[in-house]
């Protein structure tokens, strides 16, 4: 049984780094040392969107991930294909079951080849339910050394609904956390003044609020325009909403 102390570790998690290093403990516990979230709001059926409006974190080393993610692997892993058009958990076992259907393309081989490779070999994938049309979050739980599918259904069968809620909790909590790519975090400036633009206040208006000229009021916009890469400060509000960088409570 979970306990109260280790939801409450989850739930009281002050930033996302804070929150991943408690669920990698966590799933340590039940035999799960590596483990990976992909979260996307821009998905279509060609395309994750851009990976790097993903939120993305694991504890895989970078010789795993160099390739995994920074060569695309991803964009074929089977499991990954699953969760796009599922919902719950799913033990790898279907992959057993795919390859003796004949059913996996040789991209998908590959990707299995480079998992086996590194020793990605038995573990369970989460899909999460999907808030809105384009939006999906997965992890994937890989055991450890050692450990083989049968033995990693077995733990399942005895934890695997305390597993099943924690993951849960991890992901519905990383969505009120903010987030963002490397270089597109915005000041405490950009992210006041588009907090501003959303609560239909003009760029006067900003500027005697906040006691800026009209002038620097529009720069701190034309800077959180690049820094979200996007056009208009329309989809630069949207997009710091999205990612939590608007309205943010100082810790």
């Amino acid at each position: 049984m979970i306990s109260s102390d280790q939801i409450n570790t989850l739930i009281n998690a002050s930033s996302i780094e804070e929150l991943w290093t408690r669920h990698i403990q966590q799933m340590a516990d039940f035999g799960f040392d590596r483990i990976m979230y992909g979260y996307t709001r821009y998905c279509t059926e060609t395309s994750f969107g851009d990976p790097e409006d993903f939120v993305l974190l694991t504890n895989h080393s970078s010789d795993y991930t160099d390739v995994f993610i920074g060569e695309g692997l991803y964009f074929h892993a089977p499991m990954l294909r699953w969760a796009l058009h599922n919902e719950g958990a799913c033990s790898w076992t279907i992959l057993r079951e795919w390859g003796a259907a004949g059913t996996l393309s040789d991209d998908q081989r590959k990707v299995l080849e480079f998992n086996r490779s590194k020793g990605v070999c038995a573990g369970y994938s989460i899909s999460f339910k999907s808030v809105a049309p384009r939006c999906k979050g997965a992890i994937a739980l890989t055991a450890r050394n050692g450990l083989d599918q049968a033995e990693v259904d077995r733990v399942w069968e005895r934890h695997g609904r305390e597993i099943l809620t924690l993951n849960n909790i991890v992901h519905l909590r990383i969505l009120t956390l903010p987030h963002t790519s490397p270089g597109r975090k915005l000041t405490k400036r950009q992210s006041e003044v588009l907090g501003w633009v959303g609560d239909g206040k003009t760029i006067q208006d900003i500027a005697l609020l906040m006691g800026l000229t009209p002038a620097t009021v529009e720069k701190h916009l034309r800077l959180a325009r690049q820094a979200l890469r996007v056009e208009t400060t329309a989809q630069a509000v949207l997009k710091a909403a999205l990612q939590n960088q608007m309205f943010v409570i100082e810790s």
